[in-house]
């Protein structure tokens, strides 16, 4: 991978509302940033702060209202609801604080399940989910349900699903939030590495100012803005 630092994520001027005349609530009011390729960031800040829309512009679940959304240079906003659903699918994995795991499923079936969308092979699939759930340790447990794990097993599941790909951009919403204070320096060690070794750019919400400190710089949101008054 190219470790030159160059802009993969950029916010310009982006505005996210709702409504219209006097009954316009914003999300999101102008706001500017960049997060470089191969970065590890965090975005922090009260409930409302606007941190969860940002996060769904850049998963592309959600499009700006106004100003523009690069990823890669490429304006987001301009694509259509099925050309975003592949550069998700693309360049995206995502971890959740709940795990959104099938509870019926085997470990490494759920793993496989971003490469079934992309029409891999059985075999192939099967191959690379070991893979990745011996790259967070787990490949003993491959054929336990979610059940049969613990909340720490569940969440490196989680993480060998998101990074199967070998995604561009990992984004972690509150990835240690259902868990213990061991189980989630685990839960960060792994994605230090991740980010470290395999170049993948990492993009956190947390509310834990320790977890926080494993990225290289916070982006701090108030009131739908960028909070400059408080330091990286």
């Amino acid at each position: 991978m190219n470790n030159t630092l160059s802009g993969v994520i950029e916010f310009k001027g982006v505005k996210k509302y709702y409504g219209s005349g006097e009954a316009t609530a914003y999300a999101l009011i102008g706001v500017d940033f960049t997060i470089h390729r191969g970065e590890f960031v965090t975005i922090m800040g009260p409930s409302g702060s606007g941190k969860s829309t940002a996060m769904n512009i850049i998963g592309c679940l959600d499009t700006p209202s106004e100003g523009e959304y690069l990823f890669e240079g490429i304006d987001v906003g301009t694509l259509s609801r099925d050309q975003r659903a592949l550069l998700r699918r693309n360049y995206i994995g995502f971890i959740f604080q709940g795990f959104n795991l099938l509870g019926k499923t085997s470990a490494v079936e759920n793993v496989e399940l971003p490469l079934l969308y992309r029409g891999v092979s059985s075999h192939e699939r099967r191959e690379l989910a070991l893979e990745a759930l011996r790259s967070v340790g787990l490949e003993h447990v491959a054929h336990h349900t979610p059940a049969e794990l613990s909340g720490g097993q569940q969440q490196r599941v989680a993480i060998a699903r998101a990074i199967v790909t070998n995604p561009l951009i990992l984004l972690a919403d509150e990835p240690t939030g259902n868990l213990d204070t061991a189980k989630s320096i685990e839960v960060m060690e792994l994605l230090r590495a991740f980010n470290r070794d395999k170049g993948i750019t990492i993009i956190m919400v947390t509310h834990e100012v320790d977890m926080a400190a494993y990225a290289s710089r916070t982006i701090h949101f108030r009131d739908g803005m960028i909070d400059t008054k408080v330091l990286s």
